[in-house]
C-alpha cells in the first residue's frame, strides 16, 4: 500500500494579518501562494515538522495553537504517492525577529479584504475560510 505523505502548513496570524508565502519553486509552482510549511519526515510530529519548516524556510520560531480544517488532498502525483496537506494555526511570539523569504520569491501580510487578492495554490483554498474570521478579530 503506498504511503501518504503528510503535509503542514502554517496559518501564522498577527494584527489582523495572516503570512503568505510566495513558491520560488518548482517552476509549475513558480509565482503562487502558499501558507509556510512542508513534509512532515518519518518519526517527526506533525507540529515538530511545523516548527522546524518555518524555522528553515522564515528564519523564525513559531508557536503552533491549534490545527483548522480537515486532510485536504494534494493531485495525485504521477507515480501513484498521494499527499495531504494540514494546516495548524500558528503565533509569532512578540520576542522573534520578522520572517524572512529564505526559500520564497516574497512574503506578504494579507488582511482579511486582500486575503482573495493573491494566486493561491489549491491545496492552501480550503484553509482561507477559516483563516478569514480570525483576521477580522
Amino acid at each position: 500500500m503506498p504511503h501518504t505523505q503528510i503535509v503542514v502548513g502554517a496559518a501564522i496570524v498577527r494584527g489582523g494579518a495572516v503570512l503568505a508565502a510566495q513558491r520560488a519553486h518548482p517552476q509549475a509552482m513558480r509565482g503562487r501562494w502558499e501558507l509556510p510549511g512542508g513534509k512532515v519526515d518519518p518519526g517527526e510530529s506533525d507540529t515538530d515538522a511545523l516548527v522546524r519548516e518555518c524555522d528553515e524556510e522564515l528564519g523564525v520560531r513559531i508557536a503552533p495553537v491549534h490545527r483548522i480544517g480537515g486532510d485536504v488532498a494534494f493531485p495525485e502525483r504521477g507515480d501513484g504517492s498521494t499527499a495531504v496537506l494540514r494546516v495548524w494555526l500558528a503565533e509569532l511570539p512578540a520576542d522573534e525577529s520578522e520572517p524572512r523569504a529564505l526559500e520564497h520569491l516574497a512574503l506578504r501580510w494579507l488582511d482579511a479584504e486582500s486575503l482573495g487578492g493573491v494566486d493561491w495554490l489549491p491545496a492552501d483554498l480550503p484553509f482561507l475560510t477559516e483563516i478569514r474570521p480570525r483576521l477580522l478579530g
